[in-house]
């Protein structure tokens, strides 16, 4: 879901973003391009949203459709311990 469809919705949500050219990630495979955007809801820590760019992309945004499918909060995402190093490592910082 996009920040728009989110609003349009009326849900009340947080927005994490970053840009990731600066982690290890990023780093180790010389990308000078890489983000994330995650739309949280209030109260309760659902996964409304998740938009990637960078490397790994198409890793993460498969673990997070399968969160969002699985109704995981982003309080239960966090507690996930990935393989590291790894593309889904980087999930739990996301949210």
């Amino acid at each position: 879901m996009s920040e728009a469809a989110a609003r349009d919705k009326g849900l009340a949500f947080d927005t994490h973003f970053e840009k990731t050219a600066g982690w290890y990630s990023s780093l180790r495979v010389g990308a000078r391009y890489s983000a994330y955007k995650i739309l949280v809801e209030n109260g309760t820590g659902h996964i409304l949203g998740a938009h990637l760019i960078g490397p790994g992309a198409e890793e993460q945004i498969n673990l997070f459709a399968m969160a969002m499918g699985a109704g995981l909060t982003a309080n239960r995402i966090k507690g996930i311990i990935f393989a590291y190093p790894s593309y889904a490592s980087d999930i739990s910082s996301m949210v």
